[in-house]
C-alpha cells in the first residue's frame, strides 16, 4: 500500500498490482513491466511453515517468469533471515545462514535468484512498521494501547525499525536510477537509523502516543508495555549496515522516531474523521 501511495504521487511511474501470488510469463509479456517487485514476509519467524513455503514457491515461479521475459526482479526480505544476529552491523555480502528450516527455504530462493538472474535486487529490510496493511506493526500496537491492553515486546532483541513509507520512497528512487542505466544490481540493506530494542521502540511509541493524545485534550488510560526476555545470555542484534544503498543510490536511512511521529499525526487525523462520523458532524 505504501508503494502504491508513493507511485500515485508521480506522473512518470505506474504500478500494476497483481493480487494473485502466481504470475506467468504470458502475464509479464502482456503488462511489459520495467520490473517486478515482490513485497516481503514481514515476520517469517512468526509464520507457519506452510505460509513461508507458499511465499517461497511464489517467488520461485515469479523468478521463472521474469527470466523468460528478461524482466528485472526485486525481492524484499526480512532481517529475520539473520536468525541469530551479529555483534557488528551486518554487511550486504553476508548471506544469512539460519537454523530454522523455513528461513533456510527463503535463503535457498535468494540463492537461486542470485545464480540465475543477473538483473535482480534483493533488499533486506529492518522490522517494518506502518498504519495499514498486513502485519502493520504500528497500527496493531496503537490499537492495543488505546484500548488499555498490554503490549509485550522483546527487551533482548536489538533491531532498526523501518518505516514502510521510507522503503517505498527508496524503492522508487532505486528503480528510477536503474531505468536510467545505473545497472547496480545485487543485494542491499535498508533500515531505520538508531538501533534499539523492540521494548524500547514500543515504549517510545507509547510515550509519543500519550503526548499526541494529551495535545488533543484526550485523557485515555493507555495500556502498558511489558518487557520479554528470550535470550538470557546476551542480546540478539540484527542491525543492518546500509552504507551500500547510500553509496550507490544516495538513499539515506530515515530516523524511526521522526517516522513514528509523522504516522501518529496521520493516525490522529484518521481518528478525528472516525469521531466526526460517529457523532454525525461534518467539516
Amino acid at each position: 500500500m505504501a508503494l502504491a501511495r508513493e507511485v500515485s504521487r508521480r506522473a512518470d511511474m505506474e504500478l500494476v498490482i497483481e493480487q494473485d501470488t502466481t504470475i506467468t510469463a504470458a502475464q509479464l509479456h502482456e503488462i511489459a513491466p520495467d520490473a517486478v517487485v515482490i513485497p516481503p514476509l514481514a515476520q517469517p519467524l512468526n509464520m507457519t511453515p506452510a505460509e513461508v513455503g507458499a511465499h517461497a514457491d511464489a517467488v520461485d515461479r515469479c523468478l521463472e517468469a521474469c527470466l523468460a521475459q528478461s524482466v528485472p526482479l526485486v525481492w524484499c526480505v526480512s532481517d529475520q533471515l539473520y536468525e541469530d544476529g551479529f555483534d557488528e552491523p551486518i554487511d550486504e555480502h553476508v548471506v544469512p545462514t539460519p537454523r530454522d528450516e523455513c528461513l533456510r527455504r527463503l535463503v535457498a530462493t535468494g540463492d537461486r535468484i542470485r545464480a540465475a538472474h543477473q538483473r535482480h535486487l534483493i533488499i533486506r529490510l529492518g522490522p517494518l512498521f506502518a498504519l495499514e496493511g498486513s502485519h502493520a506493526w504500528l497500527n496493531e500496537m496503537l490499537d492495543s494501547l488505546v484500548t488499555g491492553q498490554s503490549v509485550r515486546a522483546a527487551e533482548d532483541i536489538v533491531c532498526c525499525p523501518t518505516s514502510v513509507d521510507a522503503v517505498a520512497m527508496a524503492l522508487v528512487g532505486m528503480l528510477q536510477q536503474q531505468a536510467c542505466g545505473a545497472n547496480a544490481w545485487g543485494a542491499y540493506h535498508l533500515a531505520g537509523t538508531e538501533p534499539v530494542s523492540v521494548f524500547t521502540f514500543s515504549s517510545m511509541v507509547r510515550t509519543q502516543l500519550a503526548t499526541h493524545l494529551e495535545g488533543r485534550g484526550e485523557q485515555i488510560e493507555l495500556g502498558e508495555v511489558t518487557a520479554l526476555n528470550h535470550h538470557h545470555d546476551a542480546k540478539l542484534r540484527r542491525v543492518l549496515n546500509c552504507r551500500r544503498v547510500l553509496d550507490v543510490f544516495g538513499v539515506h536511512q530515515k530516523p524511526w522516531r521522526l517516522e513514528v511521529g509523522r504516522m501518529l499525526d496521520a493516525w490522529c487525523l484518521t481518528r478525528d474523521g472516525q469521531q466526526d462520523a460517529s457523532t454525525g458532524e461534518s467539516v
